[in-house]
């Protein structure tokens, strides 16, 4: 039986239907027929155990954000996970999924992130930290010029204002640090990670994520709630994850998780340290009949 009707399978059965209408109400049918669209059209997402495909694309729609990737709010993200043998989906939030949830909390006046292209940076007050940049105006002239950092920014109702700078170097070293696939020493496995065939993306969504996450800014509940599932594989109707692909969180990500009172604090591990034996449950039978009264 091929891998995408294995999804239609587990997706059209009646316990998982059921589920569904539990969950989703009236926003049942868009988020199956989005969500069938996005699976059909990528081989790799077929792979993934059908469940955590599902349990990705409702936290993405509990916070409203579409996974259509051209969109770039959130995505669906094919993990191989060697320990269990198994391809899982990871939630993964996309940078502009971040501004569109800072614009929702009615806090910030302006929110942006920008690639910074050689010689736009002039300089850097030593001692109070400002940044003074010089933009080339002609467009063509800029796409010329190498990049060679990422700027974001913010000012909130209140006028407070705040910018963070990363050079392409740290970026990448960040990426190398906290993805296990991008930081592979096999080029075929590193060439698979979003930081490989992405690195635009993951630069902006990095800067942006960090600067916000530092506590200088208000983070809604709904921001908070992206954040700790960020780059997860949620693993059951009731909201457990998992952290595959990146090492244990910063101490920065700990404090923002204890700012929500409904957050719990969890151990991050890499696929190779993960314990938990693989589930010999069909997907089927994942749905006890407490999930699916919830």
């Amino acid at each position: 039986m091929s891998d995408l009707k294995v999804f239609n399978q587990t997706l059209q059965h009646p316990r998982t239907q059921e589920y569904l209408d539990s969950v989703l109400g009236a926003k049942k049918s868009s988020f199956v027929n989005n969500l069938v669209a996005v699976v059909g059209g990528d081989r790799k997402l077929q792979a993934c155990e059908p469940m955590t495909l599902l349990y990705a694309a409702i936290k993405a729609t509990a916070l409203d954000l579409p996974i259509d990737q051209n969109i770039g709010f959130a995505y669906l993200i094919p993990y191989n996970n060697k320990r269990a043998g198994t391809s899982e989906a990871q939630f993964q939030l996309g940078y502009k999924g971040i501004v569109q949830l800072a614009i929702r909390s009615k806090q910030f006046r302006r929110i942006n992130v920008t690639d910074v292209r050689e010689g736009e940076l002039v300089s850097r007050d030593r001692r109070t930290g400002a940044l003074f940049f010089k933009w080339i105006e002609d467009d063509k002239e800029r796409k010329a010029a190498p990049i060679i950092g990422y700027l974001g920014y913010f000012q909130l109702t209140n006028g407070y204002e705040k910018e963070s700078y990363w050079t392409v170097e740290e970026l990448q070293a960040h990426g190398v640090r906290y993805s296990q696939t991008y930081g592979s020493q096999n080029k075929a496995i590193r060439e698979q990670s979003k930081w490989f065939t992405d690195f635009d993306v993951m630069a902006k969504k990095t800067v942006l994520k960090l600067m916000l996450n530092k506590g200088d800014a208000p983070l809604s509940v709904e921001m908070m709630d992206a954040i700790k599932y960020d780059q997860s594989v949620i693993t059951d109707a009731n909201g457990s994850y998992k952290y595959v692909d990146n090492i244990k969180p910063t101490a920065a990500d700990l404090a923002s998780q204890a700012l929500s009172q409904e957050a719990e604090v969890v151990e991050s591990t890499e696929a190779e340290d993960v314990t938990q034996e693989p589930s010999q449950k069909s997907n089927n039978e994942l749905f006890n009949e407490q999930q699916v009264a919830e």
